[in-house]
């Protein structure tokens, strides 16, 4: 697991594919339960990483939108997803949070007594998922103080039609790229960055690692069929 530094109040890191049980596309760590794999496989899988974070973890069904759901009590063993959205807060230090992701943007963050776990793809960036958790934090008392970055795919890799770069560069400037073969491409990394640089969080820690580019990672835009690594985090005690 890739650790994530989010200061003495939060515990957490990023999966990548080594260290699990599934076979063929989605070897060995796949964690996402909508994807093909063999159920027991994916279940061994999440109990290893839970294992690993000592806690269970609450996975989300993604939906690519803004919504934001607070875990209130650990999962129920057989729970493949507490609740439809793309990011997840909680105050409990016996729960874990936990994101799927296969090229999309994972991002942990840690108040003094608050986690959040975001999914921020394109369309959930756009559409606010990471801006909405970061107030639902101030609001609860614990706004971000530290936030990791998990690995994602680049500015360099992700394609995108010019029209699509130009309307999601209209909202988040910071989005238009160009690949390294001089296409139209977004960077989500640095539209994440400069919301959290606009909430304030002082610590930004970033695995500078893309995923198309890395086989050790997941990634759907390079393999189409494959598994999802994970982003998880808890609060510390």
């Amino acid at each position: 697991m890739l650790a994530a530094d989010l200061g003495p109040a939060a515990v957490g890191g990023f999966t990548t594919r080594a260290g699990g049980v599934s076979r063929g596309a989605y070897e060995s760590l796949n964690l996402g339960a909508g994807v093909s794999d063999d159920p027991d496989s994916v279940a061994t899988n999440r109990r290893r990483v839970a294992e690993r974070l000592g806690r269970p973890v609450a996975y989300l069904t993604q939906v690519h939108s803004d919504r934001v759901h607070a875990v209130s009590a650990p999962p129920e063993p057989d729970v493949v997803a507490v609740a439809e959205a793309d990011a997840s807060l909680t105050d409990r230090a016996d729960v874990g949070l936990g994101v799927l992701v296969a090229d999309c943007v994972p991002i942990l963050l840690a108040g003094e007594h608050l986690v959040a776990a975001v999914h921020a793809g394109r369309r959930g960036l756009l559409a606010g998922v990471l801006s909405n958790t970061l107030s639902r934090m101030r609001a609860a008392g614990a706004p971000a103080l530290f936030a990791s970055i998990g690995p994602s795919i680049c500015g360099r890799c992700y394609e995108v039609p010019a029209q699509l770069r130009s309307e999601s560069a209209a909202l988040i400037p910071e989005l238009a790229a160009t690949t390294s073969w001089g296409t139209p491409s977004l960077d989500l990394v640095a539209g994440v960055r400069v919301q959290l640089a606009e909430a304030g969080v002082a610590s930004v820690q970033h695995h500078d690692r893309c995923t198309r580019e890395d086989p050790d990672l997941f990634s759907y835009r390079r393999d189409g069929l494959t598994g999802r690594f994970a982003g998880v985090v808890a609060l510390a005690g």
